[in-house]
């Protein structure tokens, strides 16, 4: 992982201050280096100055022994110039002839007079009027002597500039210990400054990762900042937006149940006539049985009669019993389920005089791997939407096609076509504008049972009206192959 990486790593209550340290210590840093820069350029200048009236009162001094060649007049001059100018601190004088060769030198010993000036010599000056050699903490300068226009010598120079560069030294160590106390000072006042500041920030991440969880918690008054301000509208906010969404929850969950309900009292309208018609036969039966039951074919038929009437109530509420009752056990879809929709769907259909185009071919041993309830519950709420949609006397539509990797289920009806809200809700990415509405609470179950399963859902336009609504699930085989073979 690169340096930006590891940094985006850290967590914003610590990268933050960090920087504001780092920086403060790189502007100390700054400082310290234009201090010390300003300095050099002001000891250079003074001792430039300094050198400059050295050079010109030597100038005078030596000038006129060296038109007459007096060795002793320039050696004298330059001993009296080296207690003259002790501020300077000269260390060697070195007076040569407009032929280059030694006229004098406070040190006779090492160059003596009429000798040739190194060449070394020649080598060891700048630009500048002073220049200087940090390895022997040493400054060099030079100055031709001039007659009438004409060169008639010159003066080699060195000064000791230990002290210069001492006093730099001991300038820098006092300004790199003040401002690193300084620094370390401010970055850690800084750090904690700066980590107050956006701790509120830290509670409102943690808070909003919560939520991304799935466990929105409001912010605790005790978490508030003491003082208003922006972070307290900030948390109001997200405060409010926590309340909101717990509401709209509630508020769905509520609806959703009491669609369910409205489908059930739907349902148990029609069942109730399912019910009564062979209670009223029963009765009939029972009053023919008190008048004629000793008439033994009289009591068989009344027998059959009465045991066909049960059977049928029965099988009426079962199939309730069956789509209503929460599923402890992950039973898979047979055609026992798709058989309870069409025995619910009979009180509707013959209510609005409707038929109902069944093309279901599913041998009834057979199973799918795909959860039973949910499955019977979505068709019985899509078939119940098409009746509502299909004018009276009209048809509705469903067809099961089966293969070995997945289950095809089309519900189709005469209707003017599905609203574009309902059709979001069963087919687009993020179903949750239309289920914030609070419409189509049952296509909102439908396409839970869609998404739990792994499948997708379509709507389309009929060949002449209405709409076609298409689920297609997956089936598990390898589960299904493992129980056939255990069995």
């Amino acid at each position: 992982m690169s340096f930006l990486g590891h940094l985006r790593a850290i967590p914003v209550s610590y990268r933050v201050p960090i920087l504001v340290a780092l920086l403060m210590v790189a502007i100390s840093a700054v400082l310290s280096e234009r201090v010390l820069d300003r300095l050099s350029r002001t000891q250079e200048s003074f001792l430039d100055g300094l050198a400059g009236s050295y050079l010109d009162g030597l100038t005078a001094a030596v000038l006129p022994g060296v038109l007459r060649g007096d060795v002793w007049e320039v050696f004298d001059a330059l001993d009296r110039s080296q207690k003259s100018y002790e501020a300077l601190s000269p260390v060697e004088a070195v007076v040569t002839g407009a032929d280059g060769t030694v006229l004098a030198a406070t040190d006779p010993a090492r160059i003596p007079s009429f000798s040739e000036l190194p060449e070394a010599y020649a080598s060891r000056y700048g630009a500048s009027t002073v220049t200087f050699d940090r390895n022997s903490d040493t400054g060099f300068a030079h100055r031709d002597l001039v007659y009438q226009g004409q060169k008639v010598g010159a003066i080699h120079t060195a000064f000791d500039a230990s002290h210069i560069f001492a006093e730099r030294r001991e300038i820098l160590a006092t300004l790199l210990v003040t401002n690193g106390v300084l620094a370390a000072i401010f970055s850690l006042g800084g750090f904690l400054l700066v980590r107050r500041m956006i701790d509120p920030m830290r509670v409102l991440e943690d808070h909003m990762r919560a939520a991304a969880n799935g466990v929105a918690e409001p912010i605790l008054s005790r978490q508030f900042p003491s003082r208003g301000g922006e972070v307290t509208s900030l948390f109001n906010g997200y405060n409010a937006l926590v309340h909101a969404e717990r509401e709209r929850a509630n508020f769905a969950m509520q609806l959703a149940e009491e669609e369910k309900l409205s489908s059930l009292g739907r349902l148990a309208s029609g069942m109730a006539h399912e019910i009564n018609n062979p209670l009223g036969g029963l009765f009939n039966v029972i009053d023919t049985l008190k008048t004629h039951g000793e008439t033994p074919g009289v009591r068989d038929t009344s027998i059959n009669l009465i045991e066909r009437g049960l059977y049928g109530i029965r099988e009426v509420v079962e199939a309730a019993l069956a789509t209503y009752r929460p599923e402890r056990s992950a039973r898979p879809l047979s055609a026992d389920d798709l058989e309870d929709v069409k025995v619910l769907m009979k009180p509707e259909l013959r209510r609005r005089r409707q038929r109902l185009n069944w093309q279901v071919h599913w041998p009834a041993e057979c199973t799918a791997e795909i959860p039973g309830g949910p499955v019977r519950q979505a068709v019985l709420n899509l078939l119940l939407n098409a009746s509502a949609a299909t004018p009276e006397a009209g048809e509705i539509g469903l067809r099961v096609e089966r293969n070995s990797d997945q289950l095809k289920i089309l519900v189709s009806d005469e209707g003017p076509g599905m609203p574009s809200d309902s059709i979001a809700m069963l087919s687009d990415s993020d179903p949750g504008p239309a289920v914030r509405a609070g419409r189509g609470l049952g296509l909102w179950m439908v396409r839970r049972m869609v998404d739990a399963c792994g499948g997708r859902a379509t709507v389309e336009a009929g060949p002449s009206v209405g709409s076609i609504v298409t689920l297609i699930l997956p089936i598990r085989e390898d589960a299904q192959r493992e129980r056939s073979h255990a069995a």
